[in-house]
């Protein structure tokens, strides 16, 4: 794991620095809104407002420092991967957690080091989606983002039953606590009934087929992260939490032939390890590269070969 841990963060030191620059500032995800302005899914984000109209992280601005831009072979264009976030409207109760968090630099980051490192083709756009759109169908891996706050409505129940039960995949990503767990598993008990969670074992294929991975590591949002830097007894889990937050969990819900349905790694931030990865070369070297990127790889690797 150290050798191939390594070796990642060496590539990505090299191949990092033409996009995504460490800015000098002391930025991290708080005093961004998280109210979501209409049940069509709009809200506002680090970037600002963004529509129920925009369809794609491309069509966001960056809030970090910057994002890739790469093309595909000609006539290859949508033989592609493609990442893609589940947008969300209103809760039962008023205005959910942000489904927008850390987009557009966590999606495009995170898809363009998927293209570097593996042999999957990515579309360079990325998508926004909601659970009822037509084409949801098309997309073999969805994201969820602060799954604590998570409401879904008959219709989007219904709509991500179907979609798992056909061979869809799920992360759920960024919730800590044990109340945000819970309701994110509540849920989830509404979607797929007869399933439950299962923590998983390090020794399941989904740590293995890519990188490396004997450790599930946590990653703190770029705040917390830039504190450890200066004292490396700080703490990289966060607070105004209830229960335990500083033990890691990755929970899956299998399918009847043993396929991961849904994985979601709780109490850790991969989201700000994807996005922030320019902003610090400490943050970048401890989190992103040696935890977040290969995690996030290796699930979606998992996803489309399974």
């Amino acid at each position: 794991m150290k050798r191939r841990a390594t070796l990642l963060s060496a590539f990505l030191l090299l191949t990092w620095s033409g996009y995504a620059q460490p800015s000098g500032r002391d930025s991290h995800n708080y005093g961004a809104s998280s109210v979501d302005e209409d049940p069509g899914g709009g809200t506002w984000s680090e970037s600002g407002y963004i529509g129920p109209e925009v369809k794609s992280p491309r069509e966001v601005d960056t809030h970090s420092t910057g994002t890739p831009t790469w093309t595909n072979p000609t006539r290859f264009e949508k033989d592609t991967f493609t990442f893609v976030r589940v947008r969300r409207g209103h809760t039962a109760s008023g205005p959910p957690g942000n489904w927008a968090t850390d987009t557009p630099d966590s999606d495009l980051n995170l898809s363009y080091r998927l293209q570097q490192l593996t042999a999957i083709r990515v579309n360079p756009d990325g998508r926004f989606i909601r659970l009822t759109d037509p084409d949801l169908g098309d997309y073999p891996f969805i994201y969820m983002v602060e799954p604590g706050s998570l409401y879904l409505n008959e219709e989007e129940i219904a709509a991500l039953g179907r979609y798992l039960n056909n061979g869809g995949f799920l992360m759920l990503d960024d919730f800590w606590g044990e109340s945000e767990w819970r309701n994110a598993e509540r849920v989830l008990k509404k979607v797929l009934p007869d399933r439950s969670f299962t923590e998983l074992p390090l020794d399941h294929p989904v740590y293995h087929c890519v990188f490396e991975i004997k450790t599930k590591g946590q990653v703190p949002n770029i705040r917390l992260g830039q504190q450890s830097e200066l004292d490396p007894a700080h703490r990289t889990w966060e607070l105004n939490h209830d229960g335990d937050v500083r033990t890691v969990h990755h929970r899956a819900i299998f399918d009847d032939k043993g396929r991961i349905m849904v994985i979601a790694t709780h109490n850790t931030d991969n989201g700000d390890g994807w996005e922030r990865e320019g902003e610090s070369d400490y943050y970048f070297n401890t989190f992103s590269a040696k935890i977040s990127y290969p995690l996030g790889i290796n699930i979606i690797f998992y996803a489309m070969t399974h």
